[in-house]
Formats: C-alpha cells, sequence, structure tokens
C-alpha cells in the first residue's frame, strides 16, 4: 500500500454496480474502503438517476462517473432502478434494457486516463464482463449472494431437485441431501423460483445463464461474507470448483460505512430521533423490513399490521420500513400504535438502524445485504424470505450460523411465491419471540442471540487490520488489478 505523498501513482478501480440498491450499496462501501485504505483510486459508474443517491453514499475522493440511457430508452419512459418496477418479474427484462449502457462503457473504458486497471461489475451486468476483457481490463464479479446460495445455486441448476422431490419416491424424498455437503437437506421450499419446478423454463432461468456465464469468465468473485461465516464454502469453492474462478471474502463490507452519525449539518432523520427516545427510556425495538424489491400484497402487509399491532400491545416496540411508500395497512392503523410503533414510508439507512443500541431484532426478508448487516450489527433475525435466493440465505441463518428464527409460511407458499397469507398471529407470535432472545439465556432464541453477538465480534475482526477479509482484499488487488502503465487510452492503444 502507498503512503501518503508516495509518487508511487495507485491502481485505477472501476466499479459499476447493478441498479438495485440492495447491490449498490456494498459497492459503495467497497469503493470507499478501498480509497480509505490507499489501495487503489476508485472510479463509480452509475446513471443519471442513480447519481443524487449514489453520491450521498460515497467519499469525495471516489470519482463518479453517469452513464446516460440512450434517447430511444429514455423515450420509453424506462425504469433506471430496480425499485422503481411493479414486482421481480420485470428484472430480466430490466437487466437486458440496462445492456443499452454497453457502447458507453466500452467508449469510457478504451478513453481513460489512467487506464482501468480492475473492473469490479456486477454479475446482473453480464456484458459489462466482456467488454472490459475485450479492452484487456480484467475483472471480477459481484453477485451480491453468499457463498452458500451461490454453491447451492450451482447444485440445483446441476442436480434438479425439485424433479427428486416431485417424484413421488415416498418418505426418503421430503428432503434432498446435497453430495457435498450431506448435512444440508434441501425442502421444495428451499429451492428459489422457478428452479423448484422440475422442468424450468422462462426468462429468469435464461437470466440465469447469463450470469453463471459472467462470473465463469471472470477473474475472479467477490463475496460478501468472511471466513468465518462462511470458510467451509469459501474453501470448497475455490478447491473444487473448478468451473468458477477464485472467490475472494472481503466483507462484511458494511463495516468499511465508518460511522454512524449524519455529518455536520445534517438533519436526523424522524426514525433515528425515535429510535434515540426509545433508547433514552430504556426500549428495545424490533425492526422490520421486507425487501424493496419484490411486491407484498396488500393483504399481508396489513396481515402484518395486525400482528404488529399484537406485538405492541403485549410490550413490542417496532420500526417498520414499508415498501411501497403508499401501502395500505388498514384504517386507523399507525395511530393505534404510536408511541409504540413507528411506520417509515421513505428510504432509511438499515446499517444506521441495526447499529442502534435499542434494535435488538430484525424480522426480515432475508436478502443477503440484509442478513449480512444484522449478522455484523450482532442483531438476531426471523427470516421470512419472499423470493429469489432468499430461501438458501434462511438456511443459512437459521440451520447452520443460527443466529435466527423462521416465520412459519403458509402451506400454499411452499412451491415459492406468497401463496397462502401468514396470519397475523404468526407474526405477532414469531415478533415476541426474536424480542425475548436478549435476555433469554436457555434454549433456541438465547442461543441464536449469543450467536450472533459472538459472529458479529469475529466479523469485526475479519475487516479490522491483518484480519482474513482485510489480507483478502489486499491480495485480491494486488493479484488481479493491473498497474498504472501511464496515461495512454485504451483507445490509442488498441
Amino acid at each position: 500500500m502507498a503512503a501518503a505523498g508516495d509518487d508511487v501513482q495507485l491502481p485505477h478501480v472501476v466499479i459499476f454496480p447493478f441498479m438495485a440498491r440492495g447491490h449498490t450499496v456494498p459497492m459503495t462501501h467497497l469503493a470507499c474502503l478501498l480509497c480509505r485504505r490507499g489501495l487503489a483510486t476508485v472510479t463509480f459508474f452509475t446513471t443519471p438517476g442513480n447519481a443524487p443517491f449514489v453520491r450521498g453514499q460515497l467519499d469525495d475522493d471516489v470519482a463518479v462517473v453517469e452513464l446516460p440511457f440512450p434517447d430511444h430508452v429514455v423515450a420509453r419512459g424506462a425504469a433506471e432502478c430496480v425499485e422503481a418496477l411493479d414486482s421481480v418479474s420485470p428484472l430480466p427484462a430490466f437487466a437486458e434494457a440496462v445492456s443499452a449502457l454497453r457502447p458507453r462503457l466500452e467508449a469510457w473504458l478504451a478513453a481513460a486516463r489512467p487506464r482501468a486497471g480492475l473492473l469490479v461489475a456486477d454479475a446482473f451486468l453480464y456484458w459489462a464482463h466482456a467488454s472490459a476483457a475485450a479492452l484487456g481490463v480484467p475483472t471480477v464479479a459481484f453477485l451480491g449472494a453468499n457463498m452458500f446460495a451461490t454453491i447451492m445455486r450451482d447444485v440445483i441448476v446441476r442436480d434438479n431437485p425439485a424433479a427428486v422431490l416431485l417424484s413421488g419416491g415416498g418418505a426418503e424424498a421430503a428432503t434432498f441431501a446435497v453430495p457435498e455437503f450431506p448435512h444440508v437437506h434441501l425442502t421444495l421450499a428451499d429451492i428459489p423460483v422457478p428452479f423448484n419446478h422440475p422442468s424450468p423454463v422462462g426468462p429468469i432461468m435464461e437470466l440465469n445463464a447469463k450470469l453463471g456465464k459472467a462470473i465463469a469468465g471472470s477473474n475472479g468473485l467477490i463475496v460478501n461474507t468472511f471466513d468465518a461465516m462462511e470458510g467451509r464454502y469459501v474453501e470448497h469453492w475455490n478447491r473444487d470448483h473448478r468451473a468458477g474462478p477464485r472467490a475472494w471474502p472481503i466483507g462484511p463490507l458494511c463495516l468499511a460505512h465508518g460511522g454512524t452519525g449524519t455529518g455536520t449539518g445534517a438533519v436526523e432523520p424522524s426514525w433515528m430521533k425515535w429510535l434515540d427516545e426509545k433508547a433514552a427510556a430504556g426500549r428495545a425495538v424490533l425492526y422490520v423490513a421486507l425487501g424493496t424489491a419484490m411486491a407484498i400484497p396488500d393483504a399481508q402487509l396489513r396481515e402484518v399490521a395486525g400482528g404488529l399491532e399484537a406485538a405492541a400491545a403485549a410490550g413490542v416496540d417496532f420500526l417498520w420500513a414499508v415498501r411501497p411508500s403508499d401501502a395500505d395497512l388498514g384504517a386507523g392503523f399507525e395511530e393505534r400504535v404510536e408511541g409504540r410503533g413507528m411506520v417509515v414510508r421513505e428510504w432509511v439507512d438499515q446499517w444506521r438502524i441495526l447499529q442502534h443500541g435499542c434494535v435488538m431484532g430484525f424480522l426480515s426478508h432475508c436478502g443477503w445485504n440484509s442478513a449480512v448487516e444484522s449478522v455484523a450489527a450482532g442483531v438476531p433475525l426471523a427470516t421470512w424470505p419472499m423470493g429469489a435466493e432468499q430461501p438458501l440465505n434462511a438456511m443459512l441463518v437459521v440451520d447452520e450460523l443460527r443466529v435466527g428464527v423462521r416465520v412459519p409460511l403458509a402451506p400454499a407458499t411452499a412451491t415459492g411465491g406468497h401463496g397462502g397469507l401468514v396470519g397475523s398471529e404468526v407474526i405477532a407470535r414469531v415478533a415476541r419471540e426474536l424480542m425475548m432472545m436478549a435476555g433469554e439465556e436457555k434454549g433456541g432464541s438465547g442461543e441464536a442471540a449469543r450467536n450472533v453477538a459472538a459472529l458479529a465480534a469475529k466479523a469485526r475482526e475479519a475487516v479490522g487490520e491483518g484480519g482474513s477479509s482485510w489480507k483478502a482484499l489486499e491480495e485480491m488487488i494486488a493479484t488481479l488489478c493491473h498497474p498504472v502503465e501511464g496515461d495512454t487510452p485504451l483507445l490509442e492503444s488498441a
């Protein structure tokens, strides 16, 4: 690492996230971390519509480049981020539409001064890896998933466990034992849609194949995890998974975010003031957030509201970050829970919330960004997977790490999707159970609280100087990133 004032020019890393906040936020943390440690200069790509949010997450020494969509894409009124979509169903079409940025990316990389020594691109931007490779720029894929789910995804594609489970093989077919990890038993409910069908087809399958190809063709895979949490799976990938590049566990990236203050002159958001008041009163708070990329039916949201209202009546205070902002939670709900519960309808800084001393539990959809932030903050989870790889994340959180409990799903959801509603009484019971964890010394709940506290300490060790993630990041840059070789643009040397 070059010390401040050295004449050595740092390598140039370019970061390009997928246009979803759950994908963008950890990559902003990575950008800041590279700059703060003096490992590289960083350029961060985004689009004009996402630029204000991105700039608000980055340090001043990270350069931001806006890549505008072509006029014909803008004319169609296309969304610039996943959060603007009505559901996850249009995701493959959105990922394909984003490829309209490819010519602008290639032109920028070709003319860049200093030359880009490494492109860190989300695997959903599958075309970006091929573009960089054609210009001689090495790439690292960022998937936003943990190592366990990434390996299970490959097992599911390879072995089609849904076909086995639905073959009528009797009791022995109730679960599918993963050959490489016999202790892992998949049920149909654990298998993400559409892989839970014996003959999966459709746009999601096509997108999945493109993601797999992008990862396989890259020079490395960044995983937002750390050795103490997933060392056995990282080791398996790097030792036995010959189809993929080396995995680099460099997380939890949220711990690179730094302090929890709002900065000089910044206005403290209302939800932070509310949490401060709860802490001053000695009250514990349950944080509730069920994701931003998947729409939850209004009827289910009202069941959540009913469950939280019942939990509040039993002494559970809660902060609920709701999406969409105009969600109908039932007439009079917010007035009835006033003082015990707060509903927030704008974007919140989830990492700040989880770090707050009064937040003792997290009812979550178990997206990996949420799960790893909760672990890093030492907050036990109640997992309620809504789709994508979230059922696999829940397996890791509950069965492997033992840092959370499950929300029992209605039988109709066992084949994926929302299916039947999870009733308010179930939600109330889980909320109470989760909030009993901190003070419970015996039993499953107490074990989860102790486990997550111990794992949070190991997370801090991993990212601290000399820790496993600290060293992995340094080694990744030294191994993969081309050094700066003057300021001649690739466009002129091609």
